[in-house]
């Protein structure tokens, strides 16, 4: 089913905001959380530096309804610059890769693509993209090809 939901982006604090929301929303996180580290080796980056290993590559919690409250760190040694405002996403799951494809398409016209749809080694559909009023968005779409 097609929802909405709320990324957010820390320099080095992921963690410890979300074992906070954790006391605000109660539950678990939604599939634990998962490192830096996880993230398998990519052609052409640079290795991983060792006091970024531990940092989270991805966590998210339940907080009212459907919505997933999720997070990652994003620290300036891996080219990350967080301010406040430019560290929220919207984060789309439509249901169809066409319609993913399709909403890409139209928030990204006259914007700025950060990264192209694909397929990511979580198994998903993924892109991301600032349009042209400076709002960030990510997709993330389940159906496989």
């Amino acid at each position: 089913m097609a929802r909405v939901n709320t990324y957010l982006n820390f320099p080095r604090q992921t963690e410890e905001a979300f074992l906070f929301y954790r006391t605000v929303f109660g539950g678990d996180f939604v599939n634990g959380i998962q490192r830096l580290s996880d993230v398998p080796a990519m052609e052409g980056t640079p290795p991983l530096a060792d006091a970024d290993k531990n940092l989270v590559m991805h966590v998210a919690i339940k907080t009212i309804g459907d919505h997933l409250l999720m997070g990652t760190d994003a620290p300036e040694s891996m080219g990350f610059k967080i301010n406040m405002g430019n560290n929220v996403y919207i984060n789309l799951e439509p249901d169809t890769r066409s319609e993913t494809q399709h909403l890409f398409q139209l928030l990204s016209d006259g914007g700025k693509i950060e990264m192209e749809l694909q397929d990511m080694f979580w198994g998903d559909y993924f892109g991301s993209c600032t349009d042209k009023f400076g709002v960030q968005w990510m997709f993330n779409c389940i159906e496989k090809k």
